[in-house]
């Protein structure tokens, strides 16, 4: 298994035995450390899988009473949907998160925010002249996750940070392989960053609808 996909199959595994009734509607799931030994992983890959699970409204995580099985639980989950969503589509929803994060983080960003798009700026052109897919991926990644932050709205970040994973799948099937995309926009991607910097709120959103016009 690829250490990234790790809490989605385990996140797969734990929503069939629910499915099976191994464990039950309304009930308690075992503890974290329970899980790890049923499923052979470690604390951080069961911590990720219950919360992609508590997003998707398998289960709910009662403060002082552990995570316990929803009612109801869709015949398809949000996560599966977006496995399945084509490139047009993946495309319009990330259109819709980044455009209001980067109108939000023009308005709010911090030295310290700042500063971090910086670095991850600075990662994404070190993974390009190394030609390396999987780092670009990461610090482009990383890159909008910190300009999310900068939004300072708690639910657009959450949100944000949960459709990574299906971008990092965009990612993989857009570009099987080489860095093309991602050097052919990193020069967007630095002028995004200045106009975010320098508070240029129109010039900032035609950057990121450009990106994402020619994303593919």
């Amino acid at each position: 298994m690829k250490s990234e996909r790790l809490s989605d199959q385990i996140s797969v595994r734990i929503r069939q035995d629910i499915l099976n009734k191994k464990y039950n509607a309304g009930e308690k799931i075992p503890t974290e450390k329970e899980l790890m030994e049923t499923y052979s992983v470690g604390r951080s890959t069961i911590r990720e899988a219950i919360k992609s699970l508590s997003m998707a409204g398998i289960v709910r995580v009662q403060q002082g009473n552990g995570t316990i099985v929803n009612e109801e639980s869709p015949s398809q989950t949000i996560d599966e949907r977006l496995k399945n969503a084509d490139f047009d589509e993946i495309n319009t929803v990330r259109k819709l998160l980044e455009e209001e994060i980067v109108k939000l983080a023009v308005e709010h960003h911090t030295k310290e925010q700042l500063l971090e798009m910086e670095q991850q700026l600075a990662l994404r052109k070190q993974a390009i002249a190394n030609e390396d897919r999987q780092q670009c991926t990461n610090a482009d990644i990383a890159f909008h996750v910190a300009i999310a932050k900068a939004s300072s709205n708690k639910v657009l970040i959450s949100l944000y940070q949960h459709f990574t994973q299906t971008i990092r799948t965009f990612f993989s099937r857009r570009e099987l392989q080489g860095i093309g995309h991602f050097a052919m926009s990193h020069h967007l991607h630095e002028d995004l960053y200045k106009a975010i910097k320098g508070k240029r709120k129109k010039q900032a959103l035609d950057i990121i609808k450009f990106i994402l016009d020619n994303n593919y």
